[in-house]
């Protein structure tokens, strides 16, 4: 079987043309603030990739989708990247409307049926705050809630048809609060899209900045996730925090992979030397599909979190073994002649940048295997 052969079968599957679509498009166009990728992916179906065909979603399990995603990675980064985020708020959807009793169902439904992009507003990229922390501040009037804030980067920003963000609300029964999801339209009066993303790297991602001014949500399209605040994770929020670090570990490992194609299909290069890096990337691509066979078979809990944290932290490992063998191994020629290699380097070292990060885990993780609650920083 050919390197990447499976992953790209997957897309073709799932997402008929965009593989086709994104191969006919040079590299760096795909990477750049005009590029085509989410475009073609919201006309190939993707944003309903992981919603279940009852919802006229594509049904993807947990692995078809890894490999979806690193077909992307391998085709366009910033393609990945972005779209990763619009799984995770899928997911968290999918989560609510699998546990709840309400009207979640018809999100999802609607977001597969009208191939709907969600942006995330939640707190991923905002030093000092955990993933799931409120980014927004929010005030229930007798209309809905009134949320202001800022998110920055948000990728798909300029993309989006809905933002999901967290808010904490006051419960139902009027004792304490909780946290909810609040899914904000984008032409929404008081939304506002600006730039922020200055770097060339991922710039077709759109991770621009959105502004959220006393913006109204109504009540139909708030979600409450009866987390009250501080508790430690609930159901739905491992089940969103799994998916993220599965399709987000894919999606890198898929611009690695695009580098590592490039070596394997160079003559040049001693075949041992291609093996051995085959060897690694396959391995690493091994270590995420077991938690995502995994996910198939049960749904996520906390041991599933903290085994997503540690195949990724693994994986981020790998790829600092193998991206600088394959540039070293492409040669000084493909990197002087093209832009490529140099980006495509680039762009693989960007999961160690995506929260939570290893260094304000490590405490946590630590307190978990000693036969503590698992905490996400």
């Amino acid at each position: 079987m050919r390197f990447l052969e499976r992953e790209r079968a997957a897309l073709t599957k799932l997402l008929p043309g965009l593989d086709d679509g994104l191969r006919a498009v040079p590299l760096m166009t795909l990477e750049g603030p005009k590029s085509p990728g989410i475009r073609l992916f919201r006309e190939s179906g993707g944003p309903g990739l992981l919603a279940p065909a009852s919802l006229q979603g594509r049904g993807a399990t947990a692995l078809e989708a890894l490999r979806v995603q690193r077909a992307l990675g391998s085709r366009s980064p910033s393609l990945a990247v972005a779209t990763t985020m619009h799984h995770f708020s899928m997911a968290t959807l999918v989560g609510l409307s699998d546990s709840g009793e309400g009207l979640e169902w018809m999100l999802v439904q609607g977001v597969a049926s009208d191939n709907r992009l969600l942006a995330s507003g939640f707190a991923e990229g905002r030093s000092g705050s955990g993933i799931l922390s409120p980014s927004m501040s929010a005030t229930v009037t007798a209309e809905g809630v009134r949320i202001s804030g800022v998110k920055r980067p948000c990728s798909l920003a300029r993309s989006m048809d809905l933002l999901t963000a967290s808010v904490m609300v006051p419960c139902e029964d009027g004792e304490g609060h909780e946290l909810a999801v609040a899914l904000v339209p984008a032409d929404s009066a008081g939304l506002s899209v600006s730039g922020f993303w200055s770097s060339t790297f991922l710039a077709g991602a759109e991770s621009d900045q959105v502004t959220l001014d006393d913006v109204l949500v109504p009540p139909e399209l708030l979600v409450r996730t009866a987390s009250p605040a501080g508790a430690r994770l609930d159901e739905v929020q491992t089940v969103g925090l799994v998916w993220f670090e599965l399709l987000m570990t894919g999606s890198y490992l898929g611009a690695a992979s695009a580098l590592v194609e490039r070596v394997l299909l160079n003559d040049r290069v001693p075949e041992a030397e291609r093996v051995r890096l085959l060897v690694e990337i396959e391995g690493a691509a091994g270590a995420v599909e077991g938690l995502a066979r995994r996910l198939d078979e049960s749904a996520p809990d906390e041991s599933a979190l903290a085994d997503s944290l540690y195949a990724r932290y693994s994986v981020q490992d790998a790829l600092a073994r193998i991206v600088p063998r394959a540039v070293e191994l492409l040669g000084g020629l493909n990197f002087m002649t093209s832009d490529e290699v140099g980006y495509l380097a680039a762009c693989s070292n960007g999961l160690s940048l995506h929260p939570p990060a290893r260094v304000r885990m490590s405490a946590a993780l630590a307190a978990y295997v000693a036969d503590g609650p698992l905490t996400v920083a």
